[in-house]
């Protein structure tokens, strides 16, 4: 991977986090970049959802992100819960490893096919949440 500025050590941006309530109890650690010799790319993901922790890991391998998220939640009920509380702790990462986001893009957009699919992702930082999923 090139980077445009050199990344040293001490660039690397990084978030740690807990989030506790009374459905999940959620630890998310995140890296934004990743280098061979001094931030190598880690990913560990246990939501207790399958297709979340395939999809968080597709996110952070992709990204070229590290990544290690663990949630324990009320599945039992629900997935929506851990869902919904897992997107809200990796937000706040998000938040919190960009800082005052100076040199980013606020948006981006995306396509990649696997298969007979396309997928798209359209992301915006802008604080307000927001999603939508059409699976037909």
């Amino acid at each position: 991977m090139a980077f445009a500025v050199p990344l040293t050590p001490e660039g690397v941006r990084r978030a740690s986090l807990e989030r506790n309530t009374n459905e999940t109890k959620i630890k998310v650690s995140l890296a934004l970049d990743t280098h061979p010799e001094f931030a190598p790319q880690t990913i560990r993901v246990r939501t207790g959802i399958g297709f979340l922790d395939h999809m968080l890991h597709a996110l952070a391998k992709h990204g070229g992100m590290s990544l290690e998220l663990e949630c324990d939640g009320d599945t039992w009920i629900d997935d929506h819960h851990t869902a919904e509380d897992c997107a809200i702790a990796l937000g706040l990462a998000y938040k919190q490893a960009l800082g005052a986001i100076k040199g980013v893009k606020r948006y981006g957009t995306g396509h990649a096919p696997l298969d007979e699919s396309l997928s798209r992702a359209v992301v915006d930082l802008s604080s307000r949440p927001y999603c939508h999923v059409h699976i037909p």
